[in-house]
């Protein structure tokens, strides 16, 4: 009960508390902060993938900053010999002020990434990009094989999308999806939303030339994906298990860790620390609760 009024809180809540509090789930405003935490995870067995916070760029500046914040990562990762990827958003790009230019800015990022040998996840956001990121995905794919994208298992559409870029040999993350969707288009129920998570991963795990990782916090999920694999003997390099920083999982993915599986954390960083901060407060109310608790016990 404390955390839910504490989410309900926050807009009056001092900044400095909700910056404490929120330590948990963001890296840091810069990119040495974010480097540090990703250091001390690939020293604990985990793989990392960086995201700079921020969607919809205001104007075409904003765009092009974003792209140099993500040249920047990738010099980091590769100065301080990190195991860790990058995660970027079209919208960041501004893909909803002019498509063509977004386009040019996330092909400058993945030729930085491919100088560096790395690896660039194009995020998926809400259904009105679903098509024009899978599309893109798939023309950037032909000259960049180190690029993949995201499936959310909430879309129906993600079913037939699944199979034609498993016949495809696709990089996907798998995640469930965060954006409320109509009902017209997208599952509502938690268990609706399982069942077609659990039915996608099969389908994506039956393509051999297809790598998946596996972004969920649902513990009876995680057993489940982990049983599937298992039963269907797929090889350890051709999945993956994901999570964002600070969800309270650490005990299942460490366990994951320990018997020789991959587990990477979603690790952001950066000025618009604020907007994440509530959003994962506000889907974690005892979250709150805990860290203010522990916060101020100090």
């Amino acid at each position: 009960m404390f955390g839910w009024l504490l989410t309900r809180m926050l807009p009056f809540v001092p900044m400095p508390l909700v910056k404490a509090i929120s330590s948990r789930y963001v890296a840091g405003v810069t990119l040495g902060e974010a480097a540090g935490r990703v250091g001390l995870l690939n020293g604990q067995g985990y793989k990392a993938t960086i995201d700079i916070l921020g969607e919809d760029a205001k104007d075409a500046a904003h765009a092009d900053g974003t792209v140099l914040g993500y040249q920047n990562v990738l010099a980091r990762i590769m100065a301080d010999g990190l195991d860790s990827n990058i995660s970027v958003k079209l919208s960041h790009l501004g893909i909803r002020l002019n498509q063509s230019d977004a386009e040019a800015r996330l092909s400058r990022i993945l030729d930085t990434a491919a100088g560096l040998g790395s690896f660039v996840r194009i995020d998926m956001e809400d259904s009105g990009l679903t098509g024009t990121t899978l599309d893109l995905y798939r023309a950037l794919r032909t000259k960049y094989p180190h690029v993949g994208t995201v499936l959310q298992a909430a879309l129906h559409r993600t079913a037939d999308d699944a199979r034609a870029l498993a016949a495809e040999g696709a990089n996907l993350r798998l995640c469930k999806g965060i954006y409320r969707e109509p009902r017209a288009i997208a599952f509502q129920s938690k268990a609706d939303i399982r069942q077609s998570y659990l039915e996608t991963a099969e389908v994506l795990l039956s393509a051999e030339r297809t790598y998946t990782a596996f972004a969920t916090h649902d513990r009876v999920l995680l057993q489940r994906l982990l049983e599937l694999t298992q039963r269907m003997e797929v090889p350890r390099d051709r999945f993956e298990f994901q999570a964002l920083l600070g969800v309270p999982v650490d005990d299942v993915l460490s366990g994951l860790v320990f018997n020789g599986y991959t587990v990477r954390w979603y690790v952001p960083f950066g000025e618009e620390w604020y907007a994440y901060s509530t959003r994962r407060l506000k889907e974690n109310p005892k979250m709150a609760s805990y860290i203010v608790r522990h916060w101020f016990g100090r």
